[in-house]
């Protein structure tokens, strides 16, 4: 599992020294995300090529936040449209969800806390002519605390307002 990750990341860190420019096309987003999780994500560029994004979504009748540090590069070299790589932490309030499989008979309808890490690439696009921002990305988690092990996370797409 640990190999598996390291891979990940020095995939994406070679991928990235070549396309390494300015990628900011923008200061700071905020939209919804939905895919295999819902919710609301707020991104803010800490310069021109590292950004913060906050995601909160719910799940099991419960809530998650999640805290990213990102970086981003052109793709392709296609102007305005980015690739990024992160990673990050979550915290995770739930009550056991009656019906889901995921939960053993003695987990179900029990709240719990999840604590973990997470790692996220994507690739998103600015539209110039309106303020939007659309993204997909992937991003596995896994969790220290509650329910530990690898997720292989949620496939989400966003879009986001910027200015």
């Amino acid at each position: 599992m640990k190999s598996l990750m390291f891979k990940f990341f020095l995939i994406g860190f070679l991928i990235s020294i070549p396309g390494f420019i300015i990628a900011e096309d923008y200061n700071q987003a905020a939209g919804i995300r939905g895919g295999s999780l819902n919710g609301l994500t707020y991104k803010q560029f800490l310069s021109s090529e590292s950004a913060f994004e906050g995601i909160v979504h719910s799940r099991w009748r419960g809530l998650q936040v999640t805290g990213l540090y990102e970086i981003h590069a052109n793709a392709f070299e296609v102007d305005r449209l980015q690739w990024y790589y992160g990673a990050g932490a979550h915290l995770g309030l739930f009550n056991g969800y009656e019906d889901h499989p995921f939960f053993d008979e003695k987990d179900r309808n029990e709240s719990f806390v999840l604590l973990g890490v997470d790692a996220i690439i994507g690739i998103e696009y600015t539209i110039e002519e309106i303020p939007l921002i659309i993204g997909l990305d992937w991003k596995p988690e896994f969790n220290i605390v509650g329910h530990q092990g690898f997720w292989f996370g949620d496939t989400s797409l966003s879009i986001r307002y910027y200015w």
